[in-house]
């Protein structure tokens, strides 16, 4: 079933992220749930598959480049490795610090204080890999 190297942290990390954005938001921790979200979706748009380049070859006679029959629409998601989701939240968190920083500048202190907590929040799990870290 599973024959992807390093899927199956992969999964398990995520499937962690899932839970505690539950956990923040029962919690009402805004930060967290900000950052959690994010990163998610962030998942979510690496995993989604990419849109063919050519057009679709079996058409129907009704619709100009539809696909026909059962399952013609459905495809399988990526699969990201450990080191894929790791970058991915590497840059997440790199991202809101640079952020930070230009907010700081700017004499926003708020904001930046706002992301760099963000970004606390997304590096413990690049420190902790394990499940129940956190």
């Amino acid at each position: 079933m599973d024959t992807t190297p390093g899927s199956r942290p992969a999964r398990e990390l995520r499937a962690r992220l899932r839970a505690d954005l539950t956990a923040a938001m029962k919690a009402r921790e805004r930060t967290a749930v900000s950052a959690l979200r994010t990163a998610l979706a962030a998942v979510d748009n690496a995993e989604a598959v990419r849109a063919p380049e050519e057009a679709a070859t079996a058409a129907s006679e009704h619709v100009a480049g539809a696909r026909q029959g059962v399952g013609s629409t459905e495809a399988a998601r990526r699969e990201l490795s450990a080191a894929d989701l790791a970058d991915l939240l590497r840059a997440q968190v790199d991202e809101r610090r640079e952020e930070a920083a230009r907010y700081t500048a700017l004499g926003r202190g708020a904001a930046a204080e706002r992301l760099r907590a963000e970004a606390d929040v997304l590096a413990v799990y690049l420190a902790a890999p394990g499940p129940g870290a956190a």
